[in-house]
């Protein structure tokens, strides 16, 4: 399961970043919330990937066997965060947009 993990936030961390180095804004916006993703699958993954574990307490349930809830909070934290910016991303690419015409990073088409 850790392999399956580890190769998800690897795929996603290098499409992130190719699409990032992309000359398009909408492109930029997409590979930092796939970015963001990465980063939080890596958080919820130190937190323990558990299978076959009690979700509570309960009577007979050994807490070495449970799941840490403190990353699991922050992926929550993060994943409200990440969608407020990017919606704020998408507002601004709008708006540059609208200003300049063009949705290039530099503001100027690519020559073909």
């Amino acid at each position: 399961m850790e392999f399956v993990l580890a190769l998800a936030i690897g795929i996603m961390t290098g499409s992130g970043v190719w699409l990032i180095l992309r000359p398009r804004t909408y492109q930029v916006i997409i590979g930092l919330s796939l970015m963001s993703y990465a980063v939080n699958l890596f958080i919820f993954g130190v937190g323990g990937v558990k299978s076959n574990a009690a979700p509570l307490l309960g009577e007979g349930v050994d807490i070495a066997a449970l799941a840490d809830p403190v990353p699991q909070s922050l992926v929550l934290t993060a994943i409200v965060i990440g969608f407020a910016t990017t919606a704020l991303f998408l507002v601004v690419l709008l708006a540059a947009r609208g200003l300049t015409g063009t949705d290039h990073v530099d503001g100027r088409e690519q020559p073909k």
